[in-house]
């Protein structure tokens, strides 16, 4: 397995941690990247492959995809 994914594997266990209230889990998975960039890495890939997973799902193109979470994002309150 490529470090790629394992950082992406160690991504989503930040996000399944923090979804199951393990906030202190989540840290210390966070902190056990070897570095930013790998860190950085790992949650590209996690959201290029959970967005290819949502748009095989439901047919739309990643462009269309792209665009609607864009406007989710913006209608987010404290986030504009």
């Amino acid at each position: 397995m490529t470090d790629a994914f394992q950082a992406a594997q160690r991504a989503a266990g930040v996000i399944a941690a923090k979804h199951r209230g393990d906030l202190a889990g989540a840290e210390a998975l966070l902190a056990s990247f070897p570095d930013e960039a790998s860190r950085t890495r790992g949650f590209c890939l996690l959201a290029e492959l959970s967005l290819s997973l949502v748009t095989s799902q439901t047919g739309q193109s990643m462009d269309e995809l792209v665009q609607e979470l864009t406007l989710l994002m913006e209608s987010i309150p404290g986030t504009a």
